[in-house]
């Protein structure tokens, strides 16, 4: 099975809010997930980021692969920097 960290749409129509999730990649975008990692509402000025890095650090530690912009949405919250500290203290 393939993880995959991406965003997962919800919100009403022209007003999205996304949840940063953990999913098999072969579900469907708004399908069935294993874990929520967070939270993403871009309408807001400025954009609110809210992830749970520990979650997120341990699901990269496991080989899950972040989209690409939810690994720029990691960069910001810090959890990619939190991820690469601890692959340098683990050898």
């Amino acid at each position: 099975m393939s993880v995959k960290l991406r965003l997962m749409r919800m919100g009403k129509t022209k007003q999205p809010t996304y949840r940063v999730v953990a999913a098999d990649s072969r579900s469907p975008r708004n399908g069935r997930f294993i874990e929520i990692l967070g939270t993403y509402e871009p309408r807001q000025d400025p954009s609110k980021i809210l992830i749970d890095n520990d979650k997120a650090v341990k699901w990269l530690a496991n080989g899950a692969q972040p989209t690409e912009t939810v690994g720029k949405l990691l960069k910001i919250s810090g959890a990619m920097e939190q991820f690469a500290a601890a692959r340098q203290a683990r050898g």
